[in-house]
């Protein structure tokens, strides 16, 4: 879906660590931040105007604030709870590398490739982790 937002207006609702919808004036989704793509899915059909995706937007928790600048109406916005997620850049780049390595069997030259670090720093990383090659953590117990 083209967008109606410049490129500071995007980077600020992308920002969000919850998700946003904005709808138009006419009720049609103009923008999702990628919180928001994450929250609907694609169980949603975002075709279908507002009204329609209202009461399961409100399933999730979303809460509805309109848009306006002095008394001119521009929309609507749907606010979506935070999902629950990595919230240290620590945790974020442990969850990006351990992805990557399930995406790439485990193997550390292709993982680190698609990662743009060297072997090295992968390993230095795995073991600031506490991760083993085989996607143990060092601290769980062995069973």
């Amino acid at each position: 879906m083209p967008s109606v937002f410049s490129p500071l207006a995007k980077s600020l609702l992308d920002s969000f660590s919850e998700g946003v919808l904005v709808f138009d004036s006419n009720g049609r989704v103009v923008y999702l931040n990628r919180p928001a793509r994450e929250a609907v899915g694609d169980s949603f059909d975002l075709s279908r105007p507002a009204e329609e995706l209202m009461p399961s937007l409100a399933d999730l928790g979303g809460r509805l604030s309109p848009l306006r600048v002095g008394n001119l109406e521009l929309g609507e916005a749907v606010f979506l709870p935070k999902q629950e997620g990595p919230t240290t850049l620590a945790d974020k780049e442990k969850e990006a590398i351990v992805r990557s390595l399930e995406a790439h069997g485990w193997r550390l030259a292709e993982t680190a490739e698609s990662l743009g670090i060297s072997r090295t720093t992968l390993w230095r990383r795995l073991r600031t982790y506490g991760l083993h090659r085989d996607g143990r953590s060092r601290y769980a117990e062995a069973s």
